[in-house]
């Protein structure tokens, strides 16, 4: 945290929402600590620790506010283009133990430190400079804010929600539990069964609540979503995305996932299949990349202020990346309404069905082994051309590795190598995949031709050299830009 402790305090007495989830403060005379817009009475200044991390916090023995609840703050959403090696080491490291919160699994830091080409010593050096706590104490953190999370949201019980926790027997959980937070998972419960509505503890449903900072532009991204949405597997209906999720896209189960948008409040509503409850913990990580839950929109406004657009513009992400590389291909030379025909036709036709709360979600999107099994004349009948067809074969048997890419979470080049390689996929359908399935916030697709139009008529004539030099000034946030820009050729309805 580059805030020193007064500067942190003054941001606690605003209550300023641009800190939330990037600072907490520790309350000495309560031992709880809360998020920087906790609208308890304000803490007087000796009073007060401020920590990073929510792990900073509980390693220092405090525990998490029940009325703020950190567990629902968003994330720091730091850009990785502006850190040094190291930082983006640890944040790396930091994302596959997030991952790895609900497995069960003791932090495999040997292999993520093989996976980022490093040693398992430098690996842990580096993370305890960073996050001011062992690999350990970060996933231990991890895994009690998710199961208080899943006690205070919703009615699974106890021993399911230890194992969906990380936890592998109840006994443990309970220990824990009981160590870190001063209190039973039973009494927690019971204090959230008495505060929240019983529809929205439903057995046959998990129901979460996540925040993220304002302001949002929730037209934006809803509209994004929409135009988008393939008939079938996604419908945009009010401030509410509902969807399918095919077996193996962020959870081992096909299920189905509702994530609406509170009018009154900083929060979405995520609601899904009982069937995902066990891959709570990756599948709430991927909510969080899907919505952009956790930009810093003041950052990225500043950044793009010569730029047509309001602020809080989100980069609309994926819950199914193998979904989204097949509709990227799609797409390629044609309009977002003829992609979107193209990927109906083919949901149609080797999508498999599943039940669903909505009449009007039906279908999972196939699974990358079934399109690798069909044969290139019966994509090509479906009206996609034939080289186009052969394109999405070759993505579909090369994404066991390609996969891996995205869920390593490495850098964005790897993945963009890897897809280049592919027939009949070029450098802007990488850029794009990189932008919305890896969250690449500094992606900037070339040779868009609907970019350098959209700044040509913000700065007058450019050419592609001098428009991608003109983005330089806007990195790290240059796929927002690139957002704003499209949007600023679609008058807003």
């Amino acid at each position: 945290m580059d805030l020193d402790a007064d500067a942190a305090y003054q941001a606690l007495t605003a209550r300023d929402a641009r800190f939330d989830g990037r600072l907490f403060v520790g309350v000495t005379s309560t031992g709880v600590y809360c998020r920087p817009i906790c609208r308890v009475r304000t803490p007087q200044r000796r009073n007060c620790r401020f920590f990073a991390t929510p792990a900073q916090a509980e390693a220092a023995a405090f525990r998490p506010c029940l009325k703020c609840r950190p567990e629902i703050a968003p994330g720091p959403g730091l850009p990785w283009t502006v850190m040094d090696a190291s930082r983006t080491l640890a944040r790396q490291a930091a994302d596959e133990l997030d991952t790895q919160a609900g497995s069960g699994d003791a932090p495999a830091l040997t292999a993520v430190a093989a996976r980022l080409g490093v040693s398992d010593r430098h690996l842990r050096r580096i993370f305890a400079a960073e996050h001011g706590v062992t690999p350990l104490q970060y996933l231990q953190t991890r895994r009690l804010l998710l199961a208080k999370q899943l006690l205070t949201d919703t009615a699974l019980p106890v021993a399911q929600v230890a194992l969906a926790s990380g936890f592998r027997s109840l006994r443990r959980f309970n220990a824990a539990f009981a160590e870190s937070y001063r209190m039973s998972p039973s009494r927690l419960r019971g204090a959230a069964a008495d505060e929240s509505p019983a529809s929205e503890r439903a057995p046959d449903a998990v129901t979460v609540t996540l925040a993220f900072r304002a302001p949002y532009d929730r037209p934006a991204l809803l509209r994004f979503v929409a135009q988008r949405a393939i008939p079938g597997i996604e419908q945009v209906t009010g401030l509410a995305i509902r969807r399918s999720l095919r077996a193996g896209s962020v959870a081992p189960a096909a299920g189905w996932i509702e994530a609406e948008f509170l009018p009154a409040a900083d929060r979405v509503r995520v609601r899904f299949a009982a069937a995902l409850a066990p891959a709570s913990a990756p599948l709430l990580g991927h909510v969080r990349r899907w919505l952009d839950l956790d930009a810093a929109p003041a950052a990225i406004a500043e950044t793009l202020a010569d730029l047509p657009g309001t602020p809080g513009i989100r980069l609309p992400g994926s819950l199914d990346s193998f979904e989204l590389a097949v509709r990227a291909v799609l797409g390629q030379q044609v309009t977002v309404a003829a992609a979107r025909t193209l990927a109906r036709r083919l949901v149609e036709r080797f999508g498999t069905p599943l039940a669903t709360p909505w009449p009007e979600i039906t279908l999972a999107f196939p699974a990358p082994e079934a399109l690798t099994a069909v044969p290139l004349e019966h994509i090509a009948e479906l009206g996609i051309v034939r080289t186009r067809a052969q394109a999405l074969l070759e993505l579909s048997r090369a994404w066991p590795s390609l996969g891996g890419l995205l869920a390593g979470r490495g850098e964005p080049q790897a993945l963009i190598d890897a897809l280049t390689a592919l027939p009949g996929i070029g450098a802007w359908t990488a850029h794009y995949i990189a932008m919305r399935a890896f969250g690449w916030s500094d992606a900037f697709p070339p040779n868009d031709v609907a970019v350098l139009k959209a700044m040509r008529q913000c700065f007058g004539p450019l050419t592609p050299r001098a428009a991608l030099a003109r983005a330089e000034a806007w990195r790290p946030w240059r796929a927002y830009a690139v957002l704003r820009l499209w949007n600023s050729l679609s008058p807003t309805p």
